[in-house]
């Protein structure tokens, strides 16, 4: 009878504490991991849509043209004819989109 008991207690305290960490995780999953998988696959797409000639702006904030491109760095051309050689990953912004886009007029 006690053994009963005493098992009957520590399911309900088991239970009791897996329950709020499942919600925890739960949680952290659509505030936390869900939003940094899609914004790192919306980065993925905007990287690949780059094509040369394209305006850019690096995570750096340095302001460019795209003049040449390869597996994993672009050539980058800034003010003056000065190119540099940036890693894929370090495109902010495409400055191209982002100039049309605010031309359009807003409905």
């Amino acid at each position: 009878m006690m053994n009963s008991v005493i098992l009957q207690a520590a399911g309900n305290n088991m239970l009791g504490t897996i329950v709020p960490m499942v919600l925890i995780m739960i949680v952290f999953y659509f505030f936390m991991i869900r939003p940094q998988m899609k914004k790192a696959k919306d980065h993925k797409k905007l990287v690949e849509e780059l094509k040369i000639g394209d305006k850019i702006v690096t995570t750096a904030g340095i302001h460019g043209k795209i003049v040449g491109s390869n597996d994993t760095t672009f050539l980058i051309e800034v003010e003056g004819g000065t190119k540099i050689r940036f890693d894929k990953s370090a495109i902010s912004l495409d400055a191209t989109k982002a100039a049309t886009t605010a031309a359009l007029p807003k409905a």
